[in-house]
């Protein structure tokens, strides 16, 4: 009952008229340039990819993980576990690090990219949910309508705005796990099957991803409950991104198209 009420307030707010000078936000579709395998155990939290890898944190308490993932076959190649007591959340790296955040606990892990070895922990306040980084400023979600801006170096928190639609704040428990590419922010619409794409300047956003035909109506019926959108990758050497969903036994290899 709660996806379906989340839905329809998304729905509701996407496609109301709050002005008659309102600019059109236009809508995109996911084009599927290739289809790779997913660990459909793997409950995706956070996603990226770097030099010819995908690296994904898995959530669920007693089941998260930090895994270096071989794109071709979806198999994890290193992986480290978390404590079970933990929930872990979004992922990103900054220089030699991955940050991987966790959801209600207030606490950050930082690794060394290469080893996984773990090199420090870092508390916050709040709930984590996605990260991205874009080269300057880290920008985090917390389950709310807002994002956060935080330093890259000392996490500390540097600024916190709306993200909103033709002015209009979205719900809270929308923004989801989150990926920076050059003046954007893509960010899950959690439980939706929707993507938005938001300027990082003025927290507009300025189209809507629809990813709802990525599966097919038999591969929905068949996933678990809660299993639903979440992960976004962008390889800059292609200019395609990888999307997927939470227990999902596909990662697609997309490129963006207005409809």
């Amino acid at each position: 009952m709660q996806r379906q009420l989340i839905l329809a307030i998304v729905i509701a707010l996407l496609t109301m008229s709050v002005a008659a000078q309102a600019p059109e936000v236009p809508v995109m579709l996911p084009e599927v340039i290739k289809i790779y395998p997913h660990d459909d155990g793997a409950f995706t939290q956070g996603l990226l990819w770097d030099s010819g890898f995908l690296y994904e944190s898995t959530g669920l308490r007693g089941h998260s993980t930090l895994r270096r993932v071989e794109i071709e076959t979806g198999r994890p190649l290193e992986t480290v576990s978390l404590a079970d007591e933990l929930f872990a959340e979004g992922l990103e790296r900054v220089g030699d690090t991955l940050i991987q955040l966790t959801w209600q606990a207030g606490l950050a892990f930082v690794y060394d990219f290469d080893t996984f070895e773990h090199l420090d922990t870092i508390s916050y306040d709040g709930e984590g949910w996605g990260l991205c980084y874009d080269g300057r400023y880290l920008f985090m979600s917390d389950g709310s309508s807002y994002l956060s801006i935080r330093d890259p170096g000392s996490f500390e928190l540097i600024f916190r705005g709306a993200v909103t639609y033709n002015g209009q704040i979205l719900p809270a428990s929308l923004l989801n796990e989150l990926e920076c590419v050059d003046d954007y922010i893509y960010a899950n619409a959690w439980n939706t099957d929707y993507i938005f794409r938001i300027d990082k300047f003025t927290g507009d956003i300025v189209a809507v991803i629809d990813a709802s035909s990525l599966l097919t109506e038999a591969e929905k019926a068949a996933l678990d409950h809660g299993s639903v959108l979440n992960g976004i990758a962008y390889n800059p050497e292609s200019m395609t991104f990888y999307v997927t969903g939470k227990k999902w036994p596909k990662i697609f290899e997309v490129v963006f198209v207005e409809s």
